[in-house]
């Protein structure tokens, strides 16, 4: 896992595994939000496995998937209601962290 820090709130990563949930809540995240959909790589944990195992570390957990059609209204949505009802410190994570970056900046110029 290669996390970046955004700023004290919130950080981003590439794609996390099962068993990376127990090293991001050791490192003291409180949430996770999923910007990748389902099935868009061969291989890719499914979202429902992550989700899984992130209630039974007590982490608080969304899928907030940013597509094909880049950062819509509907996803700037779900990430200002994660925003707004989670816990910090907050990890995003897509294929590489771009799009949990893209979909953050968004939801803040909302929330200003």
């Amino acid at each position: 896992m290669d996390i970046r820090q955004i700023d004290e709130e919130y950080s981003v990563t590439g794609q996390i595994t099962v068993s990376d949930l127990d090293t991001i809540f050791e490192l003291g995240f409180r949430s996770v939000v999923c910007h990748r959909p389902d099935h868009e790589e061969p291989g890719q944990p499914l979202f429902a496995e992550i989700e899984r195992r992130a209630a039974e570390l007590g982490l608080k957990i969304a899928h907030v998937p940013v597509g094909p059609m880049g950062v819509t209204s509907e996803a700037v949505a779900g990430m200002v209601n994660a925003l707004d009802d989670f816990e910090r410190p907050m990890l995003g994570y897509c294929r590489s962290g771009a799009r949990s970056t893209a979909i953050y900046q968004k939801s803040l110029q909302l929330r200003d």
